[in-house]
């Protein structure tokens, strides 16, 4: 009985059903004394009354302030989900946050991995398989930090650690342009120890993992990092579902986490996987499955319509397998791609609406409160980004296409408009002002 009166949590409807199972229970044994003993007088049946009214009063005392076990461990439960939140949302941390390269690992000809661990020493989130991370380095000769976006290249159920595996950029044949700075500078200047400034885990280009639908993972080069972040987590978390990892490199030299990705496979029966060289060495032999480029063709004779497809590498590569699997029947809703050029982006599927849309104003003020400046922007000034970089204001951004989300702001008085639709998701008043302009004669930014 106290068990059951325990489980109530309303402490009045406790107190109610105390006092009236007490009141029973006086009642039935005040008219069982008297029945034995066949008192006949006043006073007895009294005696039977007040019995019943004061156990009554007892029982509601008793009810109101009695918890019982069960009680009790719902509170203790309901702590412990509210510490539980709590720490899950102190892991979050806001704007840039300082890291220390914990190890730094050659996985090919041109990728290496940096391990990155919080500076404090504090929890970090875990985040959703194909997101990136944002890095702020401090370059010698820069005049402001170069800012970069990678893609998280592993994934463990307690996340201690971040992966970044970055390919070292060359200079382009026939063009006169430096090498990638921040890849050069990564590779050449950042060991074990240093320390790199890092916002949150962000990005669109996720996996659903909790799907049945097969999935098919494609990439070329160094499109293989948020992959194998894919492939690990569907891995961990729903080993049923069916995964096809495709991949395409020039021999073995370039080859990052074949062992890795392998072992993986040897793991789950539900993972295949398929290795495609375009120049194989005869040192190559046993390495890979097929010679050529990945390609629509290869695609169809590995896996399948009814499946979603995730795509990764350079941009060409990128292009020809989304028109291939257009031209298959395959629906737009189920391919899924990323790059941090212009040249590809997230299916249109997924892509938001503009902030706002019409008419560019051909003349505007913008109120840069950060900054403390308001300066006058005229059509042929670029967008709001460019614009804050002529006047000496230097805001943070990666992509310039909006795709990342680095230049995302709040966005205080006016609107402004898009020039194309943005990748990147962006919070409630806010806007990524790398491809946007003002669309008021007015515009005031957190900047």
């Amino acid at each position: 009985m106290l068990e059951s009166l325990g489980r109530i949590q309303n402490p009045l409807l406790r107190s109610v059903t105390a006092a009236a199972t007490v009141c029973s229970a006086v009642t039935l044994a005040a008219a069982v004394a008297i029945g034995v003993t066949n008192a006949k007088d006043k006073s007895a049946y009294q005696f039977g009354v007040y019995s019943a009214l004061f156990g009554t009063g007892c029982g509601a005392v008793f009810g109101l302030v009695h918890t019982g076990k069960a009680s009790q461990q719902q509170s203790a439960q309901d702590l412990n989900i509210r510490r539980s939140s709590q720490t899950t949302n102190s892991k979050i941390w806001q704007d840039w946050r300082n890291f220390v390269v914990v190890r730094k690992v050659k996985e090919s000809e041109e990728i290496t991995s940096f391990y990155l661990k919080p500076e404090d020493n504090g929890e970090i989130p875990n985040f959703q398989p194909g997101q990136f991370l944002t890095i702020k380095l401090e370059i010698p000769g820069q005049t402001k930090p170069v800012i970069r976006t990678y893609s998280l290249s592993d994934y463990t159920d307690s996340c201690e650690y971040y992966r970044l595996s970055i390919k070292q950029e060359t200079t382009p044949t026939g063009l006169d342009v430096p090498a990638g700075i921040a890849s050069n500078f990564m590779h050449d200047f950042v060991n074990e120890g240093s320390v790199i400034t890092a916002k949150p885990p962000s990005g669109r280009f996720v996996i659903d993992v909790q799907k049945s639908l097969p999935a098919v993972l494609i990439s070329n080069g160094v499109g293989i990092t948020p992959m194998i972040s894919m492939a690990k987590a569907c891995s961990r978390l729903n080993p049923n579902r069916p995964i096809w990892f495709v991949h395409g490199v020039r021999d073995g030299r370039f080859h990052a986490f074949q062992d890795e990705v392998l072992g993986l496979s040897q793991r789950n029966a539900n993972l295949k996987v398929h290795f495609r060289y375009s120049r194989p060495r005869a040192e190559d032999e046993g390495l890979y499955h097929s010679t050529g480029y990945v390609d629509i063709a290869l695609i169809q004779q590995l896996v399948g319509q009814g499946a979603e497809f995730f795509l990764c590498g350079s941009p060409p590569f990128m292009q020809s397998l989304r028109e291939g699997l257009k031209e298959w029947g395959v629906p737009e809703s189920r391919v899924f791609f990323e790059s941090f050029t212009k040249g590809g982006k997230v299916s249109s599927t997924s892509q938001p609406p503009a902030a706002t849309a019409g008419e560019d104003v051909r003349e505007a003020e913008i109120v840069f409160t950060k900054s403390g400046k308001a300066l006058t922007w005229q059509e042929g000034d670029g967008t709001i980004l460019e614009f804050a970089e002529a006047n000496g204001i230097n805001p943070p951004y990666s992509c310039r296409a909006g795709i990342c989300g680095t230049c995302m702001c709040k966005i205080d008085a006016g609107e402004v408009a898009y020039q194309e639709p943005p990748t990147a998701a962006t919070d409630e008043n806010s806007v990524l002002i790398c491809i946007s302009k003002p669309r008021t004669s007015r515009v005031v930014l957190d900047v």
